[in-house]
């Protein structure tokens, strides 16, 4: 068994895997550390590349296009190990980075999964969107990070290169112990993309488990790298999946009021995109909501499962705000001045 598994997922990212798993292989060497590449059925030369260019690379081919949560699924139930990092295929690594993580972990057992501080590889003095220094969520249900609140980015000038325990840490670099996230059930497949990690760490959360932003790991990421930000599929599927993702979730004596909620933002939501003439994005959110509605009652059992499962009430860094309101009316855009 190794100590630490690396898994990269892939679907039709051929020159992502050429340019970035270099420094992957550069900076996450050990005798005890692997690097796979998971491919989700690519129909580029993926594959090929591996095999041609990383042949200390483990690659594992799946059979079809699973999407990201069920195609992590599939390839950690390959994987024989104590840890496993599930790394974006566009995320460039930095020297230390893994020691740190795994360093960490094994002198804090009570923490099930942590994430590094996520810089922008197009901007490396400024936070990357998907995870910044840790990730938060509000009352509603909208995630937001430390370096990041909805699209406005922070310069890092190391405000936030203090280690956190957070309510989420990003898939695009999520360093977990492969036994929990088994025992928990892994992802929810059925979200295919998007929130699952989210949806994960509450598990995790409410279970007892501690998740943390260690910032002394540094990587950067593209982002939006399979789906851009403006993609109607991304929409519908953040939309869909954070509704699931709440009604899975949330306590009994929240539910009600924060989905009441919850239907008046996003439909305030597509009147806002439809007005600036976004109509894909509109009919997205609408698309979601109706998505939603009608998959709720297969998800009841998930639901029953989590809530009966939840050893912590009140979770800490589930904040109890609107960052909406935060935000967009009382103008504060940095984390710290929450």
């Amino acid at each position: 068994m190794k100590k630490v598994s690396v898994v990269i997922l892939n679907w039709n990212g051929g020159e992502m895997l050429r340019q970035f798993l270099p420094s992957v292989l550069n900076y996450s060497r050990g005798e005890d550390v692997e690097i796979c590449v998971a491919d989700n059925a690519s129909t580029d030369d993926s594959c090929q590349i591996v095999e041609a260019n990383f042949p200390e690379v483990h690659l594992i081919r799946l059979d079809k296009n699973y999407g990201f949560a069920e195609g992590y699924n599939k390839a950690l139930s390959q994987i024989d190990a104590e840890y496993a990092v599930l790394l974006n295929s566009d995320v460039e690594v930095t020297s230390g980075w893994l020691d740190m993580l795994a360093d960490y972990m094994d002198w804090h057992p009570e923490v099930a999964a942590c994430q590094p501080k996520i810089l922008s590889f197009y901007d490396k003095e400024r936070f990357e969107y998907a995870g910044a220094a840790g990730g938060f969520i509000d009352w509603y249900g909208y995630p937001f990070c430390r370096g990041r609140i909805f699209q406005f980015l922070e310069k890092d000038d190391g405000q936030y290169d203090s280690p956190i325990p957070v309510f989420w840490v990003s898939g695009a670099a999520l360093f977990i112990r492969l036994d929990i996230f088994r025992t928990v059930g892994g992802f929810d497949g059925r979200f295919f993309a998007h929130m699952e990690e989210i949806d994960l760490c509450w598990r995790l959360r409410s279970r007892g488990y501690r998740l943390v932003c260690l910032p002394g790991s540094v990587v950067f990421h593209v982002g939006a790298a399979t789906l851009k930000k403006e993609n109607p599929r991304k929409t519908f599927l953040n939309f869909r999946n954070n509704l699931l993702m709440l009604y899975k979730n949330l306590p009994e004596e929240d539910l009600k009021h924060v989905m009441r909620v919850r239907k008046m933002l996003d439909y305030l939501a597509a009147v806002a995109w439809f007005l600036r003439g976004d109509f894909a994005g509109s009919i997205a959110v609408c698309r979601a909501r109706k998505a939603f509605k009608a998959s709720r009652s297969s998800f009841e059992a998930a639901r029953r499962e989590n809530l009966a499962k939840a050893v912590v009430k009140g979770i800490p860094q589930r904040y109890p705000i609107s960052i909406l309101w935060e935000a967009m009316v009382k103008g504060k855009k940095k984390f710290s001045r929450l």
